[in-house]
């Protein structure tokens, strides 16, 4: 696929894995540049793996996570909202017009209400990660989008957002997380921890100090939502990290960490960004996939 449109993806695609159901969510898509998407790695190996448009982006879902944990209804991630200007929409290529986003609408395809959510996860506070947390009211004001929901997320990634160097600060909007605070529904949590029944948070840092993925686990079957940390199927060799990445040995680090549970233990593997597949097992040789879901 070399120029996709939000409506050439489902809405939602649905699996088991054990006794729980996962929903992948299309909550739009986003452009990002080809070479900061895969930084060391020559133009001529990534372009085989995702085309690049005329400005030299390449295309990348915007894939969230719906869980039907045992004791709550669990979303990871949120995309990117309904607060960004026509202008900011353009550079990063952004598609996700819905109700207010197409990440709603992909919630009530999957056969919830956005009430319905009982705990919100971000993996880390990216842009294009936790821009779903917030909503813009027709006032101008900005909001939840989630009341009923608490939201987690790693304490040092809530410090590190608010640091505003240069270097981080186009990625960390305040609107997408302050207002979550101010409304006191932030949980914060320090390392690996078990969130609620079924549901883990792994630390798995590189892309941010303190980013992480999630472990949904049932019936001796695992589940991991990659985030950053691999972002498409293209990323799965260990040497192909982003040049976004703050720590790029981290991240090397992280998933060495991963592949070697996931090839042992037989993980399903879920991308965020892949413009084309959700999810699939790692292969024998670390470099691909064996079968996509």
């Amino acid at each position: 696929m070399t120029n996709p449109t939000v409506s050439d993806l489902p809405l939602v695609r649905t699996r088991s894995v054990g006794g729980v159901q996962i929903h992948a969510l299309e909550a739009g898509l986003q452009r990002l540049d080809g070479g900061a998407m895969f930084g060391v790695v020559p133009r001529p190996l990534w372009e085989k793996r995702i085309q690049p448009d005329e400005r030299h982006r390449i295309p990348l879902a915007l894939r969230c996570l719906l869980v039907e944990a045992p004791s709550a209804l669990v979303l990871v991630d949120t995309g990117i909202g309904n607060k960004e200007s026509d202008k900011f929409k353009a550079i990063y290529g952004v598609e996700n017009e819905g109700r207010p986003t197409r990440l709603e609408e992909a919630i009530r395809e999957a056969g919830f209400e956005p009430g319905d959510v009982d705990l919100v996860v971000s993996t880390h506070l990216h842009f294009d990660h936790a821009g779903g947390n917030t909503i813009r009211r027709p006032d101008g004001g900005v909001e939840p989008a989630f009341p009923a929901a608490r939201y987690t997320v790693q304490r040092g990634e809530w410090d590190f957002a608010h640091r505003r160097n240069e270097r981080i600060q186009a990625s960390y909007l305040p609107d997408n997380f302050d207002p979550v605070q101010e409304a006191g529904l932030w949980d914060f949590v320090e390392g690996e921890v078990l969130l609620t029944e079924g549901i883990r948070l792994l630390p798995t840092p590189g892309h941010t100090p303190y980013h992480q993925s999630v472990l949904i686990e049932s019936e001796g079957e695992t589940a991991c939502y990659l985030a950053d940390v691999c972002p498409t199927t293209a990323h799965v060799p260990l040497p192909w990290i982003m040049g976004y990445d703050l720590d790029p040995l981290a991240t090397l680090e992280s998933k060495r960490g991963l592949w070697d549970r996931a090839l042992h233990e037989e993980w399903l593997l879920i991308f965020e960004h892949d413009p084309e597949v959700p999810w699939g097992y790692l292969s024998e040789d670390l470099k691909g996939l064996e079968a996509p879901g």
